[in-house]
């Protein structure tokens, strides 16, 4: 899904793709919302959907706008800091406690995306590359606070009434900007505007099972499969190079990431980026 919408936004650009994108995904929502579910939720469970549509729209902006700038796979290696940051938002939000493995987690983190970032600006280097980088990375810190919203929302809601609700709250925020930014895509991108967000969508549902029926550290070397993923679809669609401080760098970040899960005994929420 994320070359998709690489490929959408840059053709398109960042909002638009996720604007028209987001047209597609909520009438696929509305459909499932409404063959799954059999009650409104309170207004207490809609505030917390609110804000959680609010925090994924302005991530999903930053991060499809970055990845227009930058290598998919690199883009994806920097957004596996994400977990390791929800680890601190969780002691902060959740008073929950970090331990010194914790922190030696984060380290390793951390070393791993100064050497991806190193990489990528020791070579040929301008200041859109920079932007796209910064905003990679706060797309992820967004994202660490939207994995402590995830777990909330988990314990009153059912996957379709997110994926209902979320999509709700990103059409309507970037709506309000329409008259402003839309612009009516070509009729050949709709194929691929229904692919980004049939794709999305999926993802959400099957992660939301996954996640329901096995612990976060079985499932989060799976997840981080997606760099293989990135990589290979990145060179096959755009051509793009996978360098050696990029392998490095992400496999760092990995190693933190599976760190941090296996100290904390499933704690650790995954890196769900396809479902941006």
């Amino acid at each position: 899904m994320d070359v998709v919408m690489k490929g959408l936004a840059l053709e398109l650009g960042a909002y638009n793709a996720i604007f028209w994108r987001s047209t597609f995904t909520i009438v696929l929502a509305g459909i499932l919302y409404w063959w799954r579910s059999t009650s409104w939720p309170s207004l207490t469970v809609v505030k917390l959907h609110a804000l959680r549509g609010l925090i994924v729209s302005i991530m999903a902006f930053l991060f499809f706008w970055g990845l227009k700038y930058l290598p998919v796979a690199e883009a994806i290696g920097l957004s596996f800091i994400a977990p390791l940051i929800a680890l601190y938002l969780s002691a902060v939000i959740l008073q929950e406690h970090i331990s010194k493995r914790a922190i030696l987690a984060s380290v390793i983190g951390l070393i791993g995306a100064v050497v991806v970032i190193a990489g990528r600006l020791s070579g040929d280097y301008d200041l859109d590359m920079g932007k796209g980088i910064a905003a990679i990375l706060c797309s992820a810190v967004l994202y660490a606070y939207n994995l402590i919203l995830q777990r909330q929302q988990a314990l009153v809601a059912n996957p379709f009434e997110i994926g209902f609700f979320q999509n709700c709250v990103v059409i309507i925020l970037f709506g309000l900007l329409s008259p402003f930014l839309a612009q009516v895509p070509p009729l050949a991108i709709a194929p691929n505007l229904f692919a980004a967000a049939a794709l999305g969508l999926a993802s959400m549902l099957m992660m939301s099972w996954a996640y329901a029926r096995a612990p976060a550290s079985t499932l989060l070397p799976v997840e981080y499969s997606a760099f293989a993923w990135a990589a290979l679809l990145g060179w096959l669609v755009f051509a793009e190079q996978v360098t050696l401080t990029t392998l490095l760098g992400t496999g760092l970040i990995v190693s933190g990431c599976l760190v941090a899960a296996w100290q904390t005994q499933d704690r650790v929420d995954h890196v769900e980026t396809t479902a941006l």
